[in-house]
C-alpha cells in the first residue's frame, strides 16, 4: 500500500463565513478510504444545499471504494484480482489508462501491476515480509504493466466483460494483480472536484489524504497547507512541520506528498520502506525522505510523487524540472535533513 504523507490543512473550523460579501463557506466531512475526508467550499453561486452536496460526495466516495479498493473484497478491483470476470465501469478504465501512461513515461518506476511484489514485502494486501531472492524473482515474473495492454477497453470481450488474463498481451501468462494505492487517493480528490465544478464551485479544498485546491480560502487568501517533517515516528499531522505552502489562489492544483517515514519496518537493524522499486523488486534504499508535488490535478501529483520516491533525490530533481512541476524534496545528507525546492514552490516557515 502506498504510504502517503498526510498533509495538514491549516483550517479547522467546521463552519466558515467569509468577510467578503456574498461568500458562504461550509465544510463537509466524513469517513472514506480507511480515514476521514474534508471538503471546504464556497457556496457562492451554487444552487445545491450543503446537505445535498454532502450526500452526493458520500455517494461518490462509495463508488470509488466499490471500484478501486483492494481492501473491499466486493470491489471491482478485488474481484478482478480474485480471478472473476467483471464488467469494468468507466472509472476503473480511466484509472487503469492513466496508470499505464505513468508506467510508460516513468520507464517502469511507476507500476500498478506489481501487486505480488507489494504483497511479499508486506506492503500490499497481505502481511508477509523479508522474502528471499527466489520469492522476489517469482513475484517479479508475475508483475509489471509491460505484460499488459495499455487500456482495458481493448481487452474487453464483445459483451463488455473482462478478466485479469484478458489484459495480458501474451496469453497463457500469470494473471496480473493490480494495486492502485499509488494513484487512487489523488484520483478521488479530482473525482470529487469534478462534481463540485459541475455545481459551479470556484473556491474549494478537497482533502482525502491527498489534496486538490482551487480559488481562495474564507479569508480571501491563498489556501495554506502545512508539510510535515519526514521524521520517523511523526504520525500526527501538523505536530512537526517543515513549512507551509500557499496555493496562489488561482487555478486548481493537486498537492500530494509521499514519504517513507510512516510505513516501514525494521529487521536486523535495517529499515525496509513501503516504497518498492518495480524495476528491482526490492524496497528503495536511497536518501530521499519525502516528495511533495504540485500538479494541475491530484492524480498527476499522486503518481509523480510516487515516481520521485522510487528514483531518489537526484533523479527526482531532474525529473521535476523536465516535467515543469513545482515540488519540494526533503532528503538526508550524512545524517542531516536537507530541503530542495523548485524555484516557484514558495515554501515558507511562517503561518
Amino acid at each position: 500500500m502506498k504510504g502517503r504523507l498526510t498533509i495538514w490543512v491549516l483550517c479547522t473550523l467546521f463552519f466558515l463565513l467569509s468577510c467578503r460579501e456574498a461568500d458562504r463557506y461550509v465544510v463537509l466531512s466524513g469517513y472514506a478510504q480507511g480515514g476521514t475526508y474534508s471538503v471546504k467550499l464556497n457556496l457562492k453561486g451554487v444552487r445545491e444545499r450543503p446537505q445535498a452536496i454532502q450526500t452526493a460526495v458520500d455517494s461518490l466516495l462509495k463508488e470509488i471504494d466499490f471500484t478501486l479498493s483492494g481492501y473491499n473484497k466486493a470491489s471491482l478491483l478485488s474481484r478482478l484480482n480474485a480471478g472473476e470476470t467483471i464488467t469494468p465501469n468507466p472509472m476503473l478504465c480511466e484509472v487503469y489508462r492513466r496508470s499505464y501512461e505513468f508506467y510508460r513515461r516513468s520507464g517502469g518506476a511507476f507500476d500498478v501491476a506489481c501487486g505480488p511484489l507489494f504483497d511479499i514485502w508486506g506492503f500490499g494486501f497481505t502481511t508477509d515480509s523479508l522474502p528471499g531472492p527466489d520469492r522476489i524473482a517469482e513475484a517479479a515474473a508475475r508483475s509489471g504493466m509491460g505484460r499488459l495492454r495499455p487500456t482495458m477497453e481493448e481487452a474487453l470481450s464483445p459483451n463488455g466483460t473482462l478478466s485479469a488474463r484478458d489484459l495480458l498481451i501474451e496469453p497463457g501468462g500469470e494473471a496480473p494483480l493490480l494495486n492502485f494505492n499509488a494513484i487512487a487517493q489523488g484520483f478521488s480528490c479530482d473525482y470529487v472536484a469534478r462534481y463540485l465544478h459541475a455545481l459551479s464551485v470556484k473556491d474549494m479544498l478537497v482533502d482525502i489524504g491527498e489534496i486538490y485546491c482551487e480559488g481562495r480560502n474564507p479569508s480571501g487568501r491563498s489556501w495554506s497547507i502545512g508539510i510535515d517533517s519526514p521524521v520517523d515516528g511523526n504520525n500526527v499531522p501538523g505536530a512537526d512541520m517543515q513549512g507551509v505552502w500557499r496555493s496562489g489562489g488561482g487555478a486548481g492544483q493537486g498537492v500530494v506528498t509521499s514519504g517513507n517515514y510512516r510505513k516501514f519496518y525494521v529487521r536486523d537493524g535495517r529499515k525496509y520502506s513501503h516504497t518498492i522499486d518495480p524495476r528491482t523488486g526490492v524496497p528503495v534504499s536511497h536518501n530521499l525522505l519525502s516528495a511533495t508535488v504540485i500538479a494541475p490535478d491530484a492524480t498527476t501529483a499522486d503518481a509523480v510523487a510516487t515516481w520521485c520516491m522510487v528514483v531518489g533525490f537526484r533523479e527526482a530533481a531532474l525529473l521535476l524540472r523536465d516535467l515543469g512541476l513545482e515540488a519540494c524534496l526533503i532528503y538526508d545528507e550524512e545524517g542531516e535533513m536537507k530541503l530542495w525546492t523548485t524555484s516557484g514552490f514558495g515554501l515558507s516557515t511562517g503561518n
